[in-house]
């Protein structure tokens, strides 16, 4: 056990999280691009010397990035046993998703942390850029077949040795993207946040010295692993399974299964998903790493009072065949990795839903709907617009699903539409809430959204779009319905059309004045929707969230023309679904 006083060790925790919040908070004021400055699409931690595993995270990155990138660290180690040469002030850059990594556009940058001649740990950010070129711009190229379609693909290299930057590298990156002062933007808010969370955890260093906050840390690493299988072990010995699907791979129509098999084991865990789907030929596989991740990010929503680091994962063991979708090595495209893992987080769900009902929460919405739009300014200037969208997520024991909510892999945030609007050549037609799109329940999921996007530049706009849920809905439990389909649409001359399959699409153009439409999922249903009361569904009804039809239909209430709760008929209504 640990010798340090409680107070001391909390007071720690606070300023070591403290320092990969400032890192976060660094890079979000600094990023060019919308998806790391508005919606927070990157993280920053640090990590073991020796093992890369995670040791602190902070409160406002994305968990799906902390849990990879200890297996990105790893690389980068392994890279340094190899070649040697690690020296003070070295950072290290790279974006394969096969090592580490999740997708191409996430690049990373690690930087080691000496003090006194001695290795002391790793400092490590990740974000988002805009593009880093492949057939699509954007990079979301749903008909992708293999990595190369995708992206440039980087290694751990120096980019910085010994404090001097490489400017060579820099200048392969900006040859390989269509928006170069972008990445040029990211990059450097990268570099900064972690000049920063040096210099923070320095002044730590120097006040506790490096035995103490080694101590510390450790104290909390053990504190995880305790807390966990404390967990683990409440639960009762067995097995049980969950299956999900996705769509399909956007080259060949056919389903995807994702299957856990989850057995306990006193205060033990396995996740086996070997009865997954075979890897695919379009872009929603996964790497190893990315499919253990996704496990870390759903553990720790059941499990809230783990603490965030590597020690939540010693009681879990993982069984990831490379025979499967989950566990890729390259050139298999996984572009699409954002749509395979809330999949896999949502198996998480649904598996443990069936051991601890009481604590079991309905899916999410479930899909990022990665829409990219680009084209050509008035002068001439090219632009790229990506964006991730909102959805419902799952009604849980306590209270209905949030409402037009961001997916539970990260703590990111949906771009404002404004922020789009004064970057792009597009306006938001309609920016709303979707009614009847949450899956019914004593206790209903949360909303969907509909966006309607109109192209204002003169030569218009191509639009592609990497998205699911278009045919098999966000599932309820414990008695809970389903969700709404995910639904896109654009505008043509002849009408209005439609994805041959169902969720992705290139190369489609619209031209000025015309618009893509996207209708996104709500989250499913906990608990059976005759359970709840009926001047809540009314109330409902009076806020345009279900349509009286579905109130009569899915809940057997029936609503006057003014919203309010017509009991006599409610009555009728559900006497007659009794018998």
């Amino acid at each position: 056990m640990s010798a340090l006083d409680p107070v001391t060790l909390a007071i720690l925790k606070g300023r070591l999280e403290q320092i990969a919040d400032e890192m976060d908070a660094t890079l979000y004021r600094s990023a060019f691009n919308p998806i790391i400055a508005e919606a927070h699409d990157a993280c920053h931690g640090l990590y073991h010397a020796e093992t890369g595993a995670t040791l602190v995270q902070g409160t406002t990155g994305l968990p799906i990035f902390v849990g990879a990138m200890a297996f990105a660290v790893k690389a980068v180690i392994d890279k340094v046993a190899r070649d040697g040469g690690l020296e003070p002030g070295d950072t290290f850059i790279f974006n394969d998703p096969y090592d580490g990594g999740t997708h191409l556009n996430d690049f990373r940058l690690v930087r080691p942390v000496f003090r006194k001649g001695v290795l002391f740990c790793w400092l490590a950010s990740v974000g988002h850029w805009l593009d880093i070129g492949g057939n699509v711009p954007g990079g979301f190229n749903a008909r992708a077949t293999e990595s190369l379609q995708e992206g440039v693909r980087f290694p751990p290299v120096k980019l910085i040795a010994q404090g001097r930057l490489n400017d060579d590298i820099i200048a392969i990156l900006s040859a390989n993207s269509r928006v170069p002062q972008s990445n040029y933007g990211d990059l450097h808010g990268q570099l900064n946040a972690l000049d920063l969370g040096e210099r923070r955890l320095a002044d730590v260093l120097d006040q506790y010295g490096e035995a103490i906050v080694s101590e510390a840390l450790d104290a909390f690493m053990r504190r995880a692993e305790a807390l966990m299988r404390e967990n683990i072990a409440a639960l009762p010995d067995g097995r049980t399974s969950f299956e999900d699907y996705l769509d399909n791979d956007g080259v060949t129509d056919e389903k995807l299964t994702i299957a856990l098999d989850l057995t306990i084991r006193g205060d033990a865990m396995i996740l086996d998903f070997s009865r997954s789907s075979a890897p695919c030929a379009g872009p929603l596989n996964i790497a190893r790493s990315t499919a253990v991740a996704c496990c870390y990010v759903a553990l720790k929503h059941v499990f809230t009072d783990v603490p965030a680091n590597a020690g939540c994962l010693a009681p879990i063991e993982f069984i990831i065949p490379n025979t499967t979708l989950l566990g890729v090595s390259w050139p298999k495209p996984v572009g699409g990795y954002t749509e395979t893992i809330l999949r896999v987080i949502g198996v998480v769900f649904g598996a443990l839903a069936t051991i601890m009902p009481e604590r079991a929460t309905a899916a999410p919405f479930g899909t990022i709907n990665a829409l990219s739009l680009a084209g050509y300014r008035a002068g001439g200037q090219r632009w790229v617009m990506f964006s991730f969208f909102g959805g419902g997520l799952g009604g849980n024991p306590e209270t209905d699903g949030l409402n037009h909510g961001n997916n539970p892999i990260s703590m990111a945030t949906i771009p404002p539409a404004e922020i789009l609007e004064a970057a792009y050549p597009i306006l938001f037609t309609q920016w709303a809430l979707r009614p009847d799109s949450a899956g019914p329940g004593l206790h209903r999921g949360g909303l969907g959204a509909i966006y309607e996007i109109e192209a204002l530049a003169p030569n218009g706009a191509d639009a592609f779009l990497l998205g699911e849920r278009g045919r098999f809905a966000p599932f309820g439990v414990n008695g809970g319905g389903p969700a709404a389909l995910n639904v896109f649409s654009w505008q043509t001359d002849s009408g209005d059309a439609h994805p041959p399959l169902a969720s992705k699409v290139t190369d489609v153009r619209v031209r000025q004045g015309q618009r893509v439409r996207l209708e996104t999922p709500g989250g499913g249903g906990w608990g059976h929707p005759l359970g709840r009361e009926g001047a809540i569904v009314a109330r409902d009804v009076r806020l345009g969230y279900v349509s009286a039809a579905a109130a009569r239909t899915d809940y057997r209430i029936e609503v006057t023309p003014e919203g309010e709760l017509d009991s006599e008929q409610t009555q009728a209504l559900r006497a007659r679904s009794v018998a």
